[in-house]
């Protein structure tokens, strides 16, 4: 965020961003780069079989926080599905969201490329979801709804596909391209927001800086499967692995491969600049990639050699064993070896165009490599994260000293409080809002205030050095917590609203 952390963010709006998909690969980059801008969110999220929602969410921002260096923010958290009527909330949980979101990010999907029904996946998710989305957000009075969408809802094309193309006949390779186009058609068809915004990725890969990556598909496959087989085969007498295998395809076409670190930027700044809502943003590559640059990079990782780039017409001749696990391992893409769409991205390049996407080279390649090799390929699980204590479970106890903060917030000539947002950065940390009734007592609500009143934001260190100052008996009393650290972060507070 650009403002000091403990600064009030009254001069900032508080109304809630709802995400979807926040535990995917993009989704968690969003989660990160939209707190990094300062934005609320709230997120729905399915349980897994290992963690239950908060879990999931807490090892993803753990992660950020062990990599940025700083306590993030923690959104607001339902458990839901998008799948299900309303997502799964119940009707207090729609009546948060139409009280505090004006704004949708739907990002959730599956990339399967093929199901038995329109009831499975992908057609379950991706259109079967998008429509539970749409619903709900109509229900819930959103205003402005961002979509992430596919380049491949144009199909099978070899021309320029332009970001203003919609339904032009386009043939499909897969049930994948045929349900984001359906799901896309209706978001478009949609009357009821104000705006609308497509975001449409190309082939999604790591992350350029660390080789991040949750999923294992597109390239990614294509390196795990190497990393498997290539060390199997026999070296040479020159020490090299020899790899034989013809491949149908000349080698030098085009692939569209985008970091996902870049995507996360893009969508980002196009979500925070209303400027630029209502297009659709091609988030396709400036430089392609080749089959041949990729093949170079694994020779000399591998110290392999012993592709053969036989041409389009060749067939797929698996005449080793090699090759012929290479083959059965990636037939699913086969359709996409020796085609990819030309994207226009003027938009992109309008809104966005400080955001330089960064090119597949042999040192990102080595990269994905290395960090799939340390994750196992996708079979090192997440633990499950450590977190001293959940504030949500205490805040009986930080209430004790709301009488103390509020009389301080009253001392000023700002006029009479009962009101204000407690926001907690870090493990275990949250967004409620703490009201004064007239017997004052004090009723929690979740998420921050919408009016305006003030906000005190702490980190879960300095939260639980509060209550750790107090005994266990203390907080069965009605003696309240010592107001040091209160008062370091409400004179932040009165010295940025009375600028």
């Amino acid at each position: 965020m650009n403002k000091d952390p403990i600064i009030d963010s009254h001069h900032q709006s508080r109304r809630y961003v709802l995400l979807t998909g926040a535990t995917g690969l993009v989704g968690r980059y969003l989660m990160r780069d939209l707190f990094l801008k300062g934005c609320h969110l709230a997120v729905v999220v399915r349980p897994s079989k290992r963690m239950n929602v908060q879990q999931r969410i807490e090892c993803i921002l753990q992660a950020w926080e062990s990599e940025l260096g700083r306590r993030l923010p923690r959104p607001i958290i339902f458990e839901g599905d998008v799948c299900e009527p309303n997502l799964g909330l119940a009707a207090e949980e729609i009546l948060w969201v139409r009280k505090h979101c004006d704004r949708m990010i739907h990002s959730a999907a599956v990339l399967q490329f093929n199901g038995a029904s329109r009831d499975e996946d992908p057609w379950r998710t991706n259109l079967g979801g998008t429509k539970n989305v749409l619903a709900l957000s109509k229900l819930a009075e959103i205003s402005e709804f961002h979509y992430v969408s596919t380049a491949y809802v144009c199909g099978k094309r070899d021309d320029l596909v332009l970001e203003n193309d919609n339904d032009c006949n386009q043939e499909f390779r897969n049930d994948y391209e045929r349900s984001k186009f359906e799901a896309e058609q209706l978001v478009t068809a949609s009357t009821h927001f104000s705006s609308t915004t497509i975001y449409r990725p190309a082939v999604i890969v790591g992350d350029s800086k660390t080789g991040y990556t949750s999923t294992y598909h597109g390239l990614f496959l294509y390196l795990r499967l190497l990393h498997t087989l290539v060390p199997q085969q026999k070296r040479n007498e020159k020490g090299i692995i020899e790899t034989p295998i013809r491949l149908p395809m000349d080698g030098d076409e085009p692939r569209n491969l985008i970091p996902v670190d870049w995507v996360s930027d893009v969508i980002s700044h196009v979500f925070c600049n209303p400027a630029a809502h209502g297009r659709t943003y091609h988030l396709s590559p400036d430089k392609c990639t080749t089959a041949r640059e990729v093949i170079e990079y694994c020779y000399e990782y591998f110290n392999s050699c012993g592709v053969e780039f036989c041409g389009s017409d060749a067939e797929r001749a698996g005449d080793n064993e090699f090759a012929a696990k290479y083959f059965e391992n990636v037939s699913v893409y086969e359709q996409y070896e020796t085609s990819d769409p030309q994207f226009d991205k003027q938009n992109v390049k309008d809104f966005a165009g400080q955001f330089k996407c960064p090119p597949i080279n042999k040192e990102m390649t080595l990269r994905f490599l290395e960090f799939g090799k340390s994750n196992r390929w996708g079979k090192q699980r997440d633990k499950i994260p450590t977190v001293e204590r959940w504030f949500d479970s205490q805040l009986a106890h930080v209430v004790k000293t709301a009488t103390n903060v509020l009389d301080k917030l009253n001392s000023n000539s700002l006029g009479t409080c009962q009101k204000f947002g407690l926001d907690i950065h870090g493990p275990g940390g949250g967004q409620w809002q703490l009201t004064a009734s007239a017997d004052g007592e004090f009723k929690v609500a979740l998420g921050l205030p919408q009016d305006g009143s003030p906000v005190i934001t702490m980190d879960d260190l300095q939260v639980g050095k509060l209550l750790a100052a107090n005994s266990a008996d203390s907080f069965a009393s009605d003696t309240p917590c010592p107001t040091s650290l209160w008062n370091d972060r409400i004179e932040s507070v009165l010295t940025t609203r009375a600028q």
